[in-house]
């Protein structure tokens, strides 16, 4: 039985060219495709596909948060990030919002049927480029370095969501959790980092690169 994959990207030209290598792989079959992560969901829910290629950043429901609702909605259905940005962030992200797998879009084609092969066979996967960015990541820290204030991976979650523009209500309605379970979470970061405004965690945020909003 081919493996069924959808394509979610919003530039039209690359899920076409894709799709066009993709579909002269035997075992492969692309099923559908979706310019926004809005999109993909709801053709998640009728088609059931069990790989999703996903672009990180997209206008709307972006990547992330789209990876999020089909690994708790869709346990099933597995999810490959294709992306331009070699970026900390968007990389541990897209893992922690239960992505088996992350390329950049200059991956040859080759290693892009490997990183699929790989992640319907139960493994994760990502690229030489991304692997050597999370071994300077979490290798061990050079003596003298900074420590940066610690926060929870709800509590970083929820200062990307506001700085790309999400309300408290949208947050929560992601996160599975209460509008004031949120907001109790936005004080609490807002005392560990001595800020006393929502702007300044957006430029906390896009300092340290947790939003897609550009700097």
């Amino acid at each position: 039985m081919s493996a069924r994959i959808l394509l979610v990207d919003d530039h039209q030209v690359l899920r076409e060219g894709l799709r066009s290598l993709l579909e002269k792989q035997a075992g492969m079959e692309v099923i559908g495709e979706a310019g926004d992560g809005r999109a993909a969901l709801q053709l998640i829910r009728e088609l059931q596909p069990d790989l999703v290629i996903m672009d990180v950043r997209m206008e709307g429901l972006d990547g992330i948060d789209a990876t999020r609702l089909i690994t708790r909605d869709h346990p099933g259905t597995k999810v490959l990030a294709l992306s331009t940005y070699l970026r900390k962030t968007f990389v541990s992200e897209m893992f922690k919002s239960g992505a088996a797998g992350y390329l950049l879009k200059e991956s040859a084609f080759a290693e892009i049927i490997e990183a699929i092969k790989t992640i319907l066979a139960g493994e994760k996967y990502v690229c030489r480029k991304v692997a050597a960015l999370l071994v300077d990541e979490y290798g061990p820290t050079p003596v003298g370095a900074p420590v940066k204030t610690a926060l929870t991976g709800r509590e970083t979650e929820v200062i990307r969501m506001l700085a790309n523009g999400r309300t408290s209500k949208e947050i929560a309605r992601i996160m599975n959790i209460s509008v004031k379970t949120v907001d109790a979470c936005r004080r609490r970061v807002m005392q560990k980092l001595g800020v006393a405004s929502t702007a300044a965690l957006v430029k906390y945020a896009i300092r340290e690169g947790l939003t897609t909003v550009d700097s």
